[in-house]
């Protein structure tokens, strides 16, 4: 298998899965976790070639003109996320099969979920910055499909377009700074890219190139101001929070800060405006945690918080914050994909998920109970836990900045003592205490809810007792790839009594004292709650607002449902932008002479002008049928004058099949109840004269060039030996034009079948 074969196996299997689903029912669910396990395996099989620094890489040719290739590439950071994503997808797929048992569009949800995945796989393993970017905008995509799984709601609607729009419009600026970067760069191919690193960074379009690549990683892993649409996202059914959170969209911009790091990183402006905004996400999504009583989107906002945790980290961007970048990064997926799944378990069995209306879950639930208070530690990030490492790791890489040491070491032992609470809340509120009535009497979750959470919260300690399993074959080469060498991560548990373990002891006896406190505090500033109903939520809606106005206006404006003022704006816009055109540049033709006009010739001049008069002053139809029908003959017979019998003879019928048409159709509509204005058929008039003049003009200017064609000798030379034709203009029609000709054709049909239509669509005659 190639790494181009593993990507299209999602894709494939995305569009196999409403079929399978429909005849696999129960067992659908573990069905379709064999395709990520099995990638899984595959990606696990190329991990001792990253190690080696052979990572594997294949290209195939794309668009050779612009330099574009398709290519895959899989070092160690690249593998990292695509273990994270086919394995935690394996689990979830499992989830998913019994979260939503018996649902009607249980296919059509796995065949978004496979194509979620798919697109992250090629994100990830993507070794060309366009090619990135194509799985990067597909990632949106199949997160909207996702998010507004539920059609009928109209929040989950809302949501999975605001979601879209962040995200896309991060997107787009993204696209324009890829754009930058391969320009500066001289190559699209990632390798390449990654050792122009000094060529970039002192190129006058550095800074704008930084800023939008900066601005579509903030959209996409929700750094504030943009972490609006991660908590409104979780509409979605349980097993896409859980994927989304834990190892898929939310962590993709995390990957292209990672991923472009050797090439935008090192320099002051990089440094202060990713550590900068990582911090602030980090204490404010923290902040907005305390506030929530929904379990998702109180795991939600601690998502937030710690992409802000990863962002600073990058932004810090030396080796030990990139060792507890990587570290960090696989601990949160694994406890948050749990946490999320247990959020949904208990949703499914009590039919509710506010922790003040639950309580005393563990009888009723026990393994449930003892999955979530194994990932609450690991979330809480205090004891034989990988996050504790990585919370370890966290705090002697801010200890270490001492520029701005009296800054982020506050902000991380707050953002630490926030998980603690939020640990606490989710691992205590609704499993103790005194048994709480719920709107569904609860049970244990059925055994493929509670498989996925137990699997991934017991590797985050058997990860935390022996990291030295994950140490050389993952993080070494993942940190590598971030920090441009392969420089061999040695981690352990037990540190000795130093700086980050008193800083983690204080972050977590400040995070319990936030719990005791946790409901006086929500209560004691509920103006703060209030204050933040005005944030870039509210923003995000006044500009949709906004839009729509506009867009609304707009169409009012452009799209009046009235064809002549449609083909009024076409006549005035051509003719005042030709007309520009002819004056700015003086180039207005000569009149002709008029030798050479014979007396038939202005015959039938003078009955076309008349025909065209009374086709305008006619009061009824078909009387303007009819003397539109002098303009139409009168140019065929100019056509017989002028040597060409078969425009003259295609012209007589295509004219009289008109009027035949026109006749039978306006024969049934009523008379005209009334005429234009005095004024408006003065303004037709004049509108009408003016696009006269300009046709007049360009026929003049045509007539005006010399008739020296090559392209009239080519035709008529090889009319016979290429196309087997006597009739040029025949064969020029229907073989060197014969796409053109196609066009016309198809044209025709299409308005054809809208007349049969409308035909079709007449309402039926009432019968007395």
């Amino acid at each position: 298998m190639t790494l181009a074969l593993a990507v299209a196996a999602g894709f494939a299997a995305a569009l196999v899965a409403p079929t399978l689903s429909r005849r696999l029912a129960g067992a659908f669910g573990w069905l379709m976790a064999v395709v990520p396990a099995g990638l899984c395996l595959y990606f696990a099989s190329l991990l001792p070639q990253a190690a080696r620094g052979q990572p594997m890489a294949v290209t195939y040719t794309w668009v050779p003109t612009l330099g574009v290739q398709l290519s895959f590439h899989a070092d160690g950071l690249a593998l990292l996320f695509a273990l994270l994503i086919s394995g935690i997808g394996s689990l979830v797929m499992i989830y998913a099969g019994g979260y939503l048992a018996g649902h009607p569009d249980l296919g059509r949800f796995y065949g978004f979920l496979v194509l979620f995945m798919a697109s992250m796989l090629g994100l990830v393993l993507a070794g060309n910055v366009l090619t990135l970017f194509v799985f990067w905008e597909l990632t949106s995509i199949s997160s909207y499909l996702l998010i507004g799984f539920d059609h009928e709601r109209e929040d989950g609607r809302a949501a999975a377009l605001q979601a879209l729009l962040v995200t896309g419009g991060g997107g787009l600026a993204l696209l324009g700074g890829l754009v930058l970067l391969g320009q500066i760069g001289g190559s699209y191919e990632i390798t390449t890219l990654l050792t122009q690193g000094e060529t970039v960074r002192a190129h006058a379009l550095y800074t704008p190139t930084l800023l939008l690549v900066l601005l579509g990683a903030f959209t996409k892993s929700a750094q504030m101001p943009f972490h609006f649409w991660l908590p409104g996202a979780m509409v979605a059914p349980t097993p896409v929070s859980a994927y989304l959170h834990s190892a898929t969209m939310v962590k993709a911009g995390i990957y292209l800060l990672a991923r472009l790091l050797p090439v935008l990183g090192g320099t002051p402006t990089w440094t202060v405006i990713v550590t900068t905004v990582g911090a602030v996400t980090m204490v404010g999504g923290g902040i907005l945690a305390l506030y929530q009583t929904d379990l998702k989107r109180l795991l939600a906002f601690s998502t937030v918080s710690a992409l802000g945790i990863l962002t600073m980290l990058l932004g810090i961007g030396t080796r030990h914050a990139l060792e507890a970048m990587v570290v960090f990064l696989l601990a949160h997926a694994l406890y948050k994909g749990a946490l999320f799944m247990v959020a949904g378990a208990v949703e499914h069995e009590t039919s509710t998920r506010d922790v003040e209306k639950l309580g005393g879950l563990r009888r009723a639930m026990p393994v449930t109970t003892a999955v979530a208070a194994l990932a609450a530690v690991s979330l809480a990030g205090f004891g034989p836990v990988l996050s504790f490492i990585g919370k370890e790791l966290l705090l002697a890489a801010v200890w270490e900045v001492r520029a701005a040491n009296a800054l982020l070491v506050p902000a991380a032992v707050l953002g630490g003592a926030l998980f603690v609470t939020v640990a606490a809340i989710v691992a205590i509120r609704p499993f103790w205490g005194g048994e709480v009535q719920t709107p569904k009497h609860p049970h244990e979750a059925p055994f493929s809810l509670w498989i996925g959470p137990a699997v991934l919260a017991t590797l985050g300690v058997v990860c935390g007792l022996a990291p030295s399993l994950l140490a050389d074959p993952l993080i070494t080469p993942a940190v590598g790839a971030v920090y441009g060498t392969m420089i061999p991560v040695k981690l352990a548990l037990w540190h000795g009594f130093n700086v980050p373990l008193l800083l983690s002891a204080l972050s977590v006896v400040t995070g319990l004292a936030l719990y005791a406190l946790w409901t006086p505090l929500r209560r004691a500033t509920r103006g703060l709650e209030a204050a933040c109903e005005y944030g870039p939520t509210r923003w995000y809606q006044a500009c949709l607002d906004g839009l729509n106005a506009v867009a609304r206006g707009q169409t009012r404006l452009l799209q009046s449902g009235y064809l002549r003022f449609y083909v009024m704006t076409v006549i005035i816009t051509t003719t005042a932008l030709v007309a520009y055109a002819y004056t700015s540049r003086g180039a207005f033709p000569g009149l002709p002479s008029g030798g050479g006009l014979g007396v038939t010739d202005l015959v039938l001049a003078t009955l076309m002008v008349l025909g065209a008069f009374l086709t305008a002053r006619a009061p009824s139809r078909l009387s303007s049928v009819a003397a539109l029908g002098v303009v139409g003959y009168g140019v065929a017979l100019t056509y017989i004058l002028y040597g060409a019998p078969d425009l003259a003879m295609t012209q007589f019928m295509t004219e009289t099949l008109t009027v035949i048409l026109f006749v039978l159709v306006f024969y049934h509509l009523p008379r005209f109840t009334h005429l234009s204005s005095t004024l408006v058929r003065w303004r037709d008039a004049a509108i009408a004269a003016a696009f006269g003049m300009l046709m007049t003009v360009l026929a003049l200017a045509a007539t005006a060039l010399p008739l020296d064609s090559a392209l009239r000798d080519f035709y008529a030379s090889n009319a016979r030996p290429l196309a087997h034709g006597r009739n040029v203009v025949n064969v020029i029609l229907v073989d060197f034009r014969a796409l053109d000709t196609l066009g016309e054709i198809t044209v025709l049909g299409v308005a054809a079948i809208g007349v049969l239509a409308l035909l079709k669509l007449r309402p039926p005659k009432e019968h007395g």
